[in-house]
């Protein structure tokens, strides 16, 4: 996985599918940085959040066991291990489980997995393991995806399979739909929907470009500037 979110920590960190090369930037929402609420008793997120790349969950494609259509996104990924990665790190993970959020209408699959590396990984082996290990964690996590956006005036979100979680083969079925869909896009055979396509591995898609135009794109970023301060409300505690 591409890790885009640290454990316990709220700015919202995300792929920028639709620009260039896909960076990871903070979101911007009506010109202000976005953050996630802490929704007692969590802080920020609850786990390394990111997404599977090779992945996308189409919003043509209506998912035959929710009734509804993909978030345009990659497939979003909980790391559960121990160690607090850092934006953009890639981590080798064990997939455990599925959960099948609905956020505002759309598919958003969240897949439960552990870092490959932590020393918890050759005892987690299914979902089941997780539940017997780790009391309370899937329901935590449950709580923090149905909440989440409830402090910015929305309503909780809803699930398929009434919030429960799917196994392990599960998962890896709903992974690889994503990446057949993925690679449809990339070999310009689906709608791209806005997402930026451009890269330089994927030699069999007409997005292909060279490394040294990849690097033309990189070199053109702004400079660092000074950092914005970070608001005082990001360290408020929401009781939901």
């Amino acid at each position: 996985m591409v890790v885009e979110v640290p454990r316990w920590s709220n700015a919202k960190m995300e792929i920028a599918t639709k620009e260039q090369l896909n960076p990871i930037k903070q979101d911007v929402k009506k010109g202000k940085l976005r953050y996630v609420a802490n929704i007692f008793p969590h802080k920020g997120y609850i786990w390394n959040y990111g997404a599977f790349p090779q992945t996308w969950e189409d919003p043509n494609h209506k998912d035959k066991e929710t009734n509804c259509c993909g978030d345009n996104d990659p497939i979003d990924v909980c790391d559960i291990g121990s160690q607090v990665c850092s934006p953009g790190q890639v981590i080798q993970v064990k997939v455990l489980g599925i959960l099948a959020l609905i956020d505002e209408g759309e598919m958003d699959w969240k897949v439960i997995a552990i870092n490959a590396e932590d020393p918890d990984a050759k005892n987690l082996n299914s979902i089941e393991d997780v539940r017997k290990s780790r009391p309370g964690h899937l329901e935590a996590t449950v709580d923090w995806f149905r909440k989440y956006k409830v402090p910015d005036g929305k309503p909780e979100n809803q699930f398929g399979f009434n919030g429960q979680f799917k196994d392990k083969d599960f998962a890896v079925k709903i992974i690889k739909s994503t990446h057949e869909l993925w690679k449809a896009l990339v070999q310009k055979q689906t709608n791209a929907a806005g997402i930026e396509c451009k890269n330089i591995s994927c030699c069999d898609s007409p997005f292909q470009c060279s490394a040294d135009e990849a690097n033309i794109i990189v070199q053109s970023a702004p400079v660092f500037g000074t950092a914005l301060s970070v608001s005082p409300e990001v360290d408020k505690w929401h009781f939901v």
